[in-house]
């Protein structure tokens, strides 16, 4: 068992000659890392993927929105990324006249593309290392003064970078603050939906299949960049012309083939590669399962009400996809986590830190109290976790018009304070919520969930993290009665009603919406949130995070010149490579590399929405008019790599040895999920859309071809 636990200890922490762990800072790659990729076959220099001074690749990525990846494809701007990335844009555009999800949409000219107000994409100019520049004056303070301190630096720094706002600039904290990055952006707000398949193609398989491996999803998405004079960043206007990007990549038809170099560059989210054992076994054995179990519920009664009312399922499409997503991820890693035995494996690192550290004194003061610490707040942490979670899940998110209260004025002494010129901009605001909320909502649904996930909250909370009267409250209710005497009651509910209180928002229609039966329930749970959990446990993470940091400089000292330790993602700019492989998730089941158009064929349901093939892409297989992006008379459709991703790498451009565009990264494999917490080379895998699937939609399927003749295509 101790060679078994070592040797999974190796494939996870550290890049070693098999696994391909890391999500890498271009400015950091050492010799040995761009060796190793020459190896692999990568043609190109560091220079080419990041550089200050030429043009890179990282100047044809982008920031996609708040949470995604985007690459440029032409010299007009033309952005590509995910269907799952642009589902809230294209869900925005439809109605049940004009049902883009179902129907998808595809502009025939520049002029019949849609503007997305709030959608921008963020292109890096430049990053630095600036951590002397953070901790300077740092060396004597501890507790809050550090912390004010470090804050004050790292404002003084973004705000003279920003260059009077010209650019976006964030510090961010790499190794748990032991080392600081600026990150300087050019913002586009004028970003224009182009084209995006049915979500028969861009969405097939649904649910059931988000996550899974062998995978059929044309989960694509094509948007422009526009710009303002000079090539800058303006807003929405309809005299804006095509963005003129610095680069954009070249798309190979050339495709793929077993042990292929693939290079993914994106902007990850977040990863939890050092966390210790006590944090992986709250993960494991609390918080994911009790997510899972309140996204459980939410989920069966949205699935019932849009599969009666096409209407509903527009209007809950985005929300659905939202809420699913991470449910299905959170049950893959745990399942992931126990099957390597993750607790274990991180307890005999632990074993090999303590013994490093008690080789001298010196080291052990520094080092020797920090599991202890981590341990014993763990163990704090443990039930304020839990309520943390559900308040999350439930009322701060789960529930719409609970969520919905938190848009109303608190108090009324800001009102009465405030110039008429704010109260305008506040009704303005409030009533484009308002429009914003009634669109997507529908009170029979969120009456059920309601009901369920407040029973849910009352069973399973201990009754010191709720407030008395919410209580009281589900006692002498039965499920009728709640709906009648709160949800029923409340004018949140109520459009017209609230609408005419909105537009006419005064000190009366405040008072009015603060006795609001839903508002009122809302601001009991709130407060008692913000008092009972929110404290201790902002409190004990905040210690956490203080023990993780010394945890972690350990970690880092330990280790130093022996193995190449790479960041936890935080959406920042990264580069991971891999190999193009399959891989064998259970006893004699072994996955190819890649899909076809037939496997969709296999699964084609016209009794199942998210199985419905288009009539079209039917005929198209019939008659092999697969045009010149087929391989030996079969269309491609998608692949997997070794590459390490994790959500915010959706959309990301997936590259070969020459950095050109093959794919498009959109997933990783079910049984891969634990990887951001520890990762797996014989079973993590990053899921990509071929790039022939995507040119072959646009052409044959949409007959969108016009659009190819901006690209720059190789064969």
């Amino acid at each position: 068992m101790k060679h078994t636990l070592l040797s999974i200890l190796c494939a996870i922490l550290f890049l070693s000659a098999q696994a391909k762990e890391g999500m890498w800072v271009p400015t950091l790659l050492d010799k040995y890392t761009i060796e190793e990729m020459h190896q692999m076959g990568f043609k190109l220099s560091a220079d080419d993927i990041y550089s200050i001074n030429e043009n890179s690749m990282k100047d044809a990525v982008v920031i996609f929105g708040k949470g995604c990846t985007g690459e440029m494809i032409s010299d007009e701007g033309l952005l590509l990324t995910n269907h799952h990335c642009g589902f809230s844009s294209i869900q925005s555009h439809s109605s049940v006249e004009h049902d883009y999800l179902t129907n998808g949409f595809w502009a025939k000219s520049k002029d019949e593309e849609l503007s997305n107000p709030d959608l921008t994409a963020k292109f890096l100019e430049r990053m630095e290392d600036v951590t002397d520049s953070v901790l300077v004056g740092t060396m004597d303070l501890k507790g809050i003064e550090l912390e004010d301190k470090i804050e004050q630096n790292i404002y003084a720094i973004q705000r003279i970078a920003s260059d009077s706002g010209r650019f976006e600039a964030v510090v961010k904290p790499l190794y748990y603050g032991n080392q600081y990055f600026l990150y300087l952006y050019k913002v586009y707000k004028d970003v224009r939906l182009v084209g995006a398949p049915p979500s028969s193609i861009g969405k097939f398989g649904g649910d059931t299949d988000n996550w899974m491996w062998p995978r059929h999803t044309g989960d694509f998405s094509v948007f422009r960049v526009y710009a303002g004079e000079n090539n800058e960043p303006a807003e929405y206007s309809p005299d804006n012309v095509p963005y003129h990007p610095k680069k954009h990549f070249t798309l190979s038809t050339n495709g793929i083939k077993p042990n292929d170099f693939v290079m993914v560059l994106g902007y990850p989210g977040s990863t939890q590669e050092y966390l210790s054992s006590f944090a992986v076994d709250l993960i494991m054995n609390q918080s994911d399962p009790d997510k899972v179990r309140i996204r459980t519920k939410k989920l069966e009664i949205l699935a019932d009400h849009m599969e009666n009312d096409p209407a509903v399922r527009i209007q809950y499409a985005s929300k659905y996809a939202r809420t699913s997503n991470s449910w299905k991820r959170w049950q893959g890693e745990v399942k992931g986590l126990r099957r390597l035995d993750a607790i274990a494996v991180k307890q005999q690192f632990e074993e090999k830190f303590k013994q490093w550290y008690s080789s001298s004194d010196s080291l052990q003061e520094l080092y020797g109290d920090v599991l202890p610490q981590l341990e014993k707040l763990h163990m704090d942490l443990y039930a304020f976790e839990r309520a943390y979670n559900y308040y999350k899940e439930i009322v701060f998110g789960g529930i719409d018009i609970l969520d919905f209260s938190s848009n109303f004025p608190r108090s009324t002494r800001g009102w009465d304070r405030a110039s008429e010129f704010r109260r305008d901009l506040y009704r303005k605001n409030l009533r484009d919520n308002l429009d914003d909320f009634f669109k997507d909502y529908n009170r029979e649904t969120d009456e059920e969930v309601f009901v369920e996930l407040l029973r849910l909250l009352k069973k399973d909370l201990a009754r010191s993290f709720l407030p008395e009267s919410f209580i009281e409250m589900m006692q002498k209710y039965d499920d009728e009665k709640l709906l009648k005497k709160v949800y029923q009651k409340s004018v949140l509910s109520d459009q017209v009603k609230l609408t005419a209180m909105v537009d006419d928002l005064n000190l009366r229609n405040i008072k009015k919406i603060h006795k609001d039966p839903v508002y009122v329930l809302y601001s009991d749970l709130r407060a008692h949130y913000l008092r009972n959990v929110e404290l201790v446990y902002t409190s004990i993470n905040k210690e956490i995070e203080k023990q993780q940091k010394i945890y972690m400089m350990g970690i880092l000292s330990m280790l130093e010149g022996k193995e190449r330790l790479y960041p936890d993602a935080n959406f920042t700019f990264r580069i991971a490579y891999g190999k193009v492989e399959g891989y064998q998730p259970g006893d004699a089941v072994s996955y190819l590399y890649y899909t076809t158009l037939k496997g969709v064929m296999e699964k084609d349901d016209p009794d199942i929405y998210d199985y419905d093939v288009p009539q079209k892409l039917r005929d198209l297989y019939e008659t092999k008019n697969f045009g010149e992006y087929a391989t030996d008379n079969y269309m491609p459709l998608a692949f997997t790599a070794s590459v390490h991703t994790t959500g915010g790498n959706s959309g990301s451009p997936a590259i070969n040895a020459n950095g050109e565009l093959i794919g498009l990264n959109f997933d990783r494999c079910w049984e891969g999920t634990m990887s951001d917490i520890m990762f797996d080379p014989d079973q993590c895998r990053n899921i990509m859309l071929d790039i022939r699937y995507v040119l072959f939609i646009i052409d044959k399927f949409a007959d969108a071809g016009y659009l190819l003749d901006e690209m720059n295509i190789v064969n």
